[in-house]
């Protein structure tokens, strides 16, 4: 195991300080939300009085701290490091949940952290290390390669079908179109946020990179990407459940981006097999210890309290929502968000 870069240790400093923040921020905001229900109309039902709770507000601020440190990032690490950590998130927003919220943290549930923190460490521990890059020109010539170009205009081609053909006919009945569309063009965002990072980060360090073109070329594909996200992914989330919405968009849009860094920055061109082996297993440990998480995650609030009137002995079982498809009852609170 080669000695972790400074770069990639300021990398998954920032990425971890993300996770913390962001996770936290899902409690703070609830909290704030619950205050707000038990004295007016609840967001869910068209409220707006959380607006008035500084609970929500610190929530709020919380987020975009957490958002800044993401994306800052991108500026040290690679993206194949610093997206799968963001699975962190979801354990101290758990944690924080079960403690603050009294949202009681199932045994399931405690093994789906376990698994996260491994599947991070084991990233953490055999990431490759960031490519030196000296001008945002050079991310302009990887990223007009014929790989990249390529996957891009796949990219490009399969969300016009899905938005055009699949979207109206599909998408308030199967979940993979919203998800699918967000997530392929997730991909696309990353690349073009790591090179605006680096545009800042080079900038800040005597070079201004923003007389280029490129960089401003960089700066509308977020801005469009992220508008096209941000209105598929509402629609996701006001169709179907958000505890089946989130670890499915968490898998496809970090394995998609995966794709993206390896094909754009190669970022397993200098290791070996073993090592990108490693990285694969750490990987798929995360995607499990995040179903896991999210399958049980009510599982320990469904005991006494739940049944009552129902019958000696009657349990409450966990609603099951289908992957793919909508069953018209499950609909998401506006309490909830993804992971980033």
């Amino acid at each position: 195991m080669d000695q972790m870069s400074p770069d990639n240790i300021t990398g998954v400093i920032l990425a971890v300080s993300s996770s913390i923040f962001i996770g936290s921020s899902f409690i703070v905001k609830k909290k704030g939300l619950k205050k707000a229900g038990a004295s007016g109309v609840r967001a869910g039902e068209g409220g707006y009085g959380y607006l008035k709770e500084p609970w929500w507000w610190a929530g709020m601020i919380t987020m975009i701290v957490g958002e800044v440190a993401n994306f800052a990032a991108y500026a040290f690490a690679p993206a194949i490091l610093v997206t799968p950590l963001g699975a962190l998130s979801i354990i101290f927003s758990a944690v924080l949940a079960h403690f603050i919220l009294q949202e009681k943290l199932h045994m399931f549930g405690i093994l789906g952290c376990i698994l996260c923190v491994v599947g991070s460490t084991t990233i953490v521990l055999h990431a490759p290390h960031e490519q030196k890059i000296e001008s945002v020109k050079q991310i302009w010539q990887l990223a007009t390669e014929p790989g990249f170009l390529v996957y891009s205009a796949v990219i490009v081609i399969v969300v016009a079908i899905l938005i055009f053909y699949y979207e109206p006919r599909y998408g308030k009945t199967h979940m993979i179109v919203y998800v699918g569309i967000c997530s392929l063009m997730g991909s696309l965002t990353v690349m073009s946020v790591k090179a605006v990072a680096i545009a800042i980060k080079l900038t800040f360090s005597g070079t201004n990179q923003f007389i280029y073109f490129n960089t401003w070329i960089f700066i509308l594909v977020v801005a469009f990407c992220c508008l096209l996200q941000i209105n598929y992914l509402n629609k996701a989330l006001d169709t179907f459940n958000t505890a089946v919405i989130s670890p499915v968009y968490y898998v496809m849009f970090t394995t998609f981006t995966i794709i993206a860094s390896m094909i754009m920055f190669k970022d397993w061109a200098s290791q070996s097999g073993l090592k990108i082996a490693t990285e694969l297993c750490g990987f798929v440990t995360i995607l499990s210890g995040t179903f896991l998480l999210h399958k049980t995650k009510d599982m320990g609030n469904t005991n006494s309290g739940s049944g009552r009137g129902s019958g000696r002995g009657s349990v409450s079982m966990p609603r099951e929502t289908p992957v793919f498809t909508n069953s018209g009852s499950a609909r998401s609170s506006s309490s909830d968000k993804i992971p980033s």
